[in-house]
């Protein structure tokens, strides 16, 4: 466990967020080999299948990530107050409502599945690949929300080194059960599919046992899912549905915007597929300085240390502004050969669109930097409201530009349409991290 409310802040925060670090690259490595073992051995049919619906996939584990580290936010303040008891009841109810969202968004989007695929656009062609392999990932969402609610819980505790050595090993599975389900069995998409979920519960198993083994406080029993904290019941659903719907938003704008990008063609969805999996691979360092200062600013606005928190949104600011430097670099030098490396395509239009999309985003990340980190913060010390608006309005601005700029410019449209969204909702992130009580009176 680490304690984030003692020491020098400079250092605990890239200590703690190493880590996270390392496990974002590991998870983004997996998904850009997983799209080349696609590409390679299954072809771009059947990789722009996957591509068609990967904004669906995001919507719904972003979703379930999100409630699950919103549950960790409560935990983290429990664990900065010196709460035991608190920080197992939250525990007991992570397990609990977790579980009980995540059957009732399987259930749902296995019943209606068909219409999704149809309101998503998803060329007629592709439709029962991408549904082989959209299913799968949907049947095995439980194990992903018991996976990150045990993971969150840990890096709640400042532990986010055990984290990362479980997803090192669940990638490693994952890479190499992608390999024998499609080239020894032969399950095409489905295969890639299978090979997520199952790696997925062999971490579920691994990190579970080891917070058996390693924290006895955590040791949950009957009568902790039956001791019912209503306060705590209130404010772990107010945080989990902020962040989960927070993450929602998001992805229902790029959602949204799917649907336009899968009427521009194959050739375009193929492009946009690999632009999206770099831009993961360079908005990596957001998310994780998002999550670490979501739980750095949760530990010490419970041990009352507003002095600390207010240094610490300025370092992390700072460090991933850097990162936004070597970014855009990156994409002007390397664009064209990344491109490459994630589908195996060199048809013109695919790299040209890629690059394009990829060398006009970066140079607008400082902005998105601040939304992460601003965003994250405020959901640490207690505002479910203000993340949720500026998401809200990224969503409602990716809606409008499907509706319009793609129409008329195509895949232009695609490529200004998150630049243009960032400058509004980081509005209100900015007014509020500014005029925040607690902070103001730290």
């Amino acid at each position: 466990m680490k304690d984030l409310t003692k020491g020098n802040p400079s250092a605990l925060i890239l200590s703690f967020a190493f880590p996270i670090f390392c496990g974002s690259l590991l998870q983004i490595t997996y998904n850009v080999v997983d799209t080349r073992i696609v590409g390679t051995y299954l072809g771009e049919d059947a990789l722009a299948a996957v591509g068609a619906t990967g904004t669906l996939s995001n919507l719904i584990l972003g979703f379930l990530i999100g409630l699950s580290n919103g549950f960790a936010i409560i935990t983290a303040q429990r664990f900065g107050a010196k709460d035991h008891s608190g920080l197992k009841k939250s525990f007991a109810m992570s397990l609990l409502l977790g579980t009980a969202t995540a059957l009732v968004v399987t259930a749902a989007g296995l019943l209606f599945l068909s219409p999704i695929l149809r309101f998503l656009n998803v060329p007629e062609t592709l439709h029962d690949l991408s549904g082989q392999y959209i299913s799968i990932i949907i049947a095995g969402l439980i194990t992903a929300l018991l996976y990150n609610v045990l993971a969150a819980t840990l890096r709640a505790m400042g532990n986010t080194v055990i984290p990362l050595i479980i997803l090192a090993v669940s990638v490693t599975l994952n890479i190499g059960g992608d390999l024998f389900f499609v080239l020894v069995l032969k399950w095409g998409v489905g295969g890639a599919a299978a090979s997520t979920v199952l790696s997925q519960f062999l971490s579920v198993i691994v990190c579970a046992v080891y917070l058996w083994k390693k924290y006895e406080i955590l040791h949950l029993g009957p009568e902790d899912f039956r001791d019912r904290d209503v306060d705590l019941v209130k404010k772990m659903v107010g945080s989990g549905l902020s962040m989960g719907f927070m993450s929602s938003l998001v992805n229902i704008g790029s959602l949204t915007l799917q649907t336009s990008i899968n009427k521009l063609g194959e050739d375009i969805i193929l492009a946009h597929t690999a632009a999206r999996k770099i831009s993961e691979i360079y908005m990596l360092m957001f998310s994780v300085f998002g999550q670490t200062m979501a739980t750095y600013c949760g530990q010490n606005l419970g041990a009352g240390k507003i002095g600390r928190i207010r240094k610490g949104i300025k370092l992390a600011v700072f460090y991933t502004c850097i990162w936004c430097t070597l970014a855009m670099l990156i994409s002007y030098t390397l664009g064209a050969q990344l491109v490459y490396l994630v589908t195996g395509s060199r048809r013109e239009v695919v790299v040209l669109n890629a690059t394009n999309y990829l060398k006009f985003d970066t140079l607008f990340y400082y902005v998105t930097a601040v939304i992460c980190i601003v965003r994250n913060a405020l959901q640490g010390l207690g505002d479910h409201v203000t993340p949720l608006i500026s998401s809200f309005l990224e969503m409602a601005g990716k809606v409008v530009i499907a509706a319009t700029l793609v129409p008329w410019f195509q895949y232009t449209g695609v490529i200004v349409a998150e630049p243009i969204v960032w400058f509004i909702m980081v509005i209100p992130l900015i007014i509020q991290i500014l005029r925040m009580p607690v902070l103001r009176k730290g």
